[in-house]
């Protein structure tokens, strides 16, 4: 059969291409295609006055693994984006992620003692107050952040923004949600921990166009409307769409958190000063604003490119026919996916792969990282 491949890969994000590429080297014929009109899964930028606006929301690479890092490099060269929020509450602002600059934003103290001492002091208040409760584990996410750092972050940098974020109260939300919150003693404003990070220069289009160099793609193509057809024209098939959809939702339907953008052209070369602002107050409706331009032009390159573009982002609940995002992984959910993971483990020539297939939430090096282990799996070939 002349039109026969040893991969069909269902879906073009970071998972899927990266598949792609490795089977590739390996001398596989690979076919990939997708529903959207474009390739790259949510990692896809749309290139608006000059800047690449990262239309399915904002996208950091960060990692401490160099063999990813050096992978993801050979690509496309990166740039020396961190991460470095800043929270706005009610007009005022405050460094993420907490540390001593949100220290002395928030109480004025200027050394590792006088910080440690007020979130302390804080601390056993929130304990006390369960005390006369009679409890003594946190029994919601609200009373867990407390005890973790106190009333005053939590209330002006937690509160407002994971409500929106989850669309439940505090006092409604599990624990175990955060159970650790990074607190540093020291001036650092740096978001991750991660040895490297940054954004491919000229936009993560150019990582994905790297990746799918050589193997053939199609877009506008829906698995499911011609589904026999495309099950016969592979020896196995590289899923990464939504798992309970694969199975034709028999045991009923996966939830999802889902984000809606409002996206718009600012006439001026600077709007916010950085790449993110979340806004941790409740009556603002969205929970960050985004400035494009800050993940790849720095200094004096900002005001060369004359207007800028942002995207306020609002967290949602999830129906049919939005974009899914973020899996729900309360108790009833992961029941549920555990389900369609016992039928996936049988099947012998379908790879599940990927926060849809998953059920799970990823960063992007550990979507590789897994890829990396995957392959070398299944194509018998050590990377």
């Amino acid at each position: 059969m002349e039109n026969h491949y040893d991969y069909l890969i269902v879906g073009s994000g970071l998972f899927g291409a990266t598949f792609a590429h490795l089977a590739h080297k390996q001398g596989k014929k690979c076919l990939v295609i997708d529903k959207r009109s474009h390739l790259g899964g949510n990692i896809y930028c749309e290139n608006i006055e000059g800047i690449n606006v990262h239309k399915y929301g904002a996208h950091i690479f960060h990692t401490s693994n160099k063999k990813v890092w050096d992978f993801v490099n050979s690509i496309v060269e990166f740039n020396r984006y961190t991460n470095s929020p800043v929270a706005n509450y009610k007009g005022k602002l405050y460094n993420l992620p907490f540390n001593m600059n949100t220290f002395y934003q928030m109480w004025g103290v200027t050394t590792p003692e006088e910080a440690q001492a007020k979130i302390d002091e804080q601390k056993a208040e929130a304990v006390a107050r369960m005390k006369v409760d009679g409890v003594t584990e946190p029994r919601n996410l609200e009373e867990q952040a407390q005890v973790l750092i106190g009333k005053d972050i939590y209330e002006k940098l937690i509160k407002g923004y994971t409500e929106k974020q989850w669309g439940r109260k505090c006092t409604e939300l599990p624990a175990f949600i955060i159970k650790r919150l990074p607190v540093r003693l020291i001036f650092d404003n740096n978001y991750f921990n991660d040895k490297y990070q940054g954004i491919p220069v000229s936009g993560y289009n150019k990582l994905i166009e790297g990746l799918l160099e050589g193997v053939e793609t199609k877009t506008n193509v829906d698995f499911f409307e011609n589904r026999s057809y495309w099950e016969g024209i592979a020896d196995k098939i590289v899923f990464t769409g939504k798992i309970d959809e694969f199975y034709n939702y028999q045991f009923g339907k996966l939830n999802y958190r889902t984000v809606r953008f409002e996206t718009e052209i600012i006439d001026k070369p600077n709007y916010q000063g950085n790449a993110v602002v979340n806004y941790t107050e409740r009556e603002v409706p969205y929970t960050r604003v985004i400035e494009h331009k800050h993940f790849e032009m720095f200094g004096q390159d900002v005001y060369e490119c004359p207007k800028t573009v942002i995207s306020k982002e609002y967290s949602t609940e999830w129906k049919d026919g939005m974009e899914p995002y973020y899996p729900v992984n309360d108790k009833q959910n992961s029941e549920l996916y555990a389900k369609y993971k016992g039928l996936a483990d049988k099947e012998e020539n379908v790879i599940f792969g990927g926060r849809l297939a998953e059920y799970k939430y990823y960063d992007m090096a550990p979507v590789i990282e897994k890829v990396m282990e995957r392959f070398s799996v299944n194509c018998k070939v050590r990377l």
